[in-house]
């Protein structure tokens, strides 16, 4: 019985796929598996039964991931899954930041008592008044599943769209409109738009990548829209280009001390994904992921491991190896199951950094005795008997 834990509430659509052969448990220490969103998970230790870790969501920065490298535990996110919630949300904050809807709103709940509201309505709103984003200019920086989405509906919407990635993937190109233009660094973005838009991972290389430098560059009046990660915003430089007038609007969905502090930022507390549909859609995609790994052994969608994926076993036996990516290893493994008479009919090795992920299907069983030579290869992290 392969036991779950989960860490944050998980929606019941995903978890009702797990067959009889799991049990969901409450105790992190007793997991084989665990399924979280936004729970930190950096200060818990990490159980000795633990394999497989799955994000229900695209950003892992509360997962230790080189911790579970090390220890052989395979971690999980779901690209994807919940990008439509955000790139509505998105959609949304360029529409609030265009018009003073909320300003209008306040307004509006501020003389509620009064039986002559619609003839001051008529007075006031002028105050309110903004302008349309049909014909500006949207720079979209990072245009994996959530940018390009956001790009292609502004693109509806009758903006003019610039798109920049430089590691943008197949499917990301296939899916993006022929109307987004691509520029070839960040810069000519800030230079170019009216909005602004950022969908990249945090990295050290993208961390503070929205500076002071950045909004030198920028147009004056521009709005920056950071549904992504509060880190890469220089949060001290942001309120000072909203002080000065730069930055008309900074639209984010992380509240912290600083940005909810911020004049002329309209904060939201987390809710890009925050819809019965992306969790739904995570939630699917989390435990498909997790029951993959454990019946078959596949790695989808692994932030510190490579993809792997050989399907479903039709052999007599599956062996997988999570290892140190240094050389000779093949050879050694091998050797180990030459030596115990066991053929191996089907061999899948790939690699991620410092870390390597071996699928070996046998025409015969594997015997504990060779399991345990396996394990005492030097740079062998964790071995699984997968049938």
């Amino acid at each position: 019985m392969t036991k779950i834990n989960c860490l944050n509430p998980i929606a019941k659509v995903g978890l009702d796929l797990f067959s009889d052969n799991y049990e969901i448990v409450d105790d992190f220490a007793q997991a084989d598996a665990v399924l979280v969103r936004s729970a930190a998970m950096h200060d818990l230790e990490m159980p000795s039964s633990l394999k497989a870790i799955a994000r229900a969501g695209a950003g892992v920065n509360n997962i230790p991931l080189d911790k579970c490298a090390d220890k052989g535990i395979v971690v999980f996110n779901t690209p994807g899954a919940n990008a439509n919630g955000v790139k509505e949300l998105v959609i949304a904050g360029m529409l609030l930041a265009a018009r003073d809807i909320k300003g209008g709103i306040d307004w509006a709940k501020s003389d509620k008592d009064d039986e002559n509201i619609a003839k001051a309505a008529e007075k006031e709103k002028k105050k309110f008044a903004g302008s349309e984003i049909q014909g500006k200019k949207l720079g979209v920086i990072g245009l994996g599943a959530i940018g390009v989405m956001v790009a292609n509906a502004a693109i509806s919407l009758g903006m003019e769209v610039y798109g920049y990635d430089p590691y943008m993937s197949v499917k990301a190109a296939w899916n993006l409109s022929r109307s987004v233009k691509h520029v070839n660094t960040p810069e000519e973005i800030y230079k170019t738009c009216d909005y602004i838009t950022i969908h990249v991972p945090a990295l050290d290389s993208t961390k503070g990548m929205i500076n002071k430098e950045a909004f030198d560059m920028m147009k004056d009046g521009v709005v920056v829209l950071n549904y992504a990660r509060d880190v890469l915003v220089d949060e001290d430089a942001m309120a000072e280009a909203l002080k000065a007038g730069k930055v008309k609007k900074y639209m984010t969905d992380f509240p912290n001390p600083k940005s909810i502090n911020m004049d002329g930022a309209i904060v939201t507390p987390h809710i890009g994904a925050s819809t019965e549909e992306s969790e739904d859609n995570c939630a699917v995609m989390a435990v498909n992921e997790i029951a993959d790994f454990i019946e078959n052994g596949n790695i989808k969608n692994s932030v510190n491991y490579p993809a792997c994926d050989m399907g479903v076993c039709d052999k007599a036996g599956r062996v997988t190896i999570c290892h140190k990516n240094i050389p000779n290893m093949i050879s050694q493994f091998a050797a180990v199951f030459a030596s115990s008479n066991v053929n191996i009919s089907d061999m899948v090795n790939k690699s991620r950094g410092e870390y390597s992920y071996t699928m070996l299907d046998l025409d015969g069983s594997a015997t504990e005795d060779v399991i345990k030579s396996i394990e005492g290869i030097d740079g062998v992290i964790r071995v699984r008997v997968i049938k």
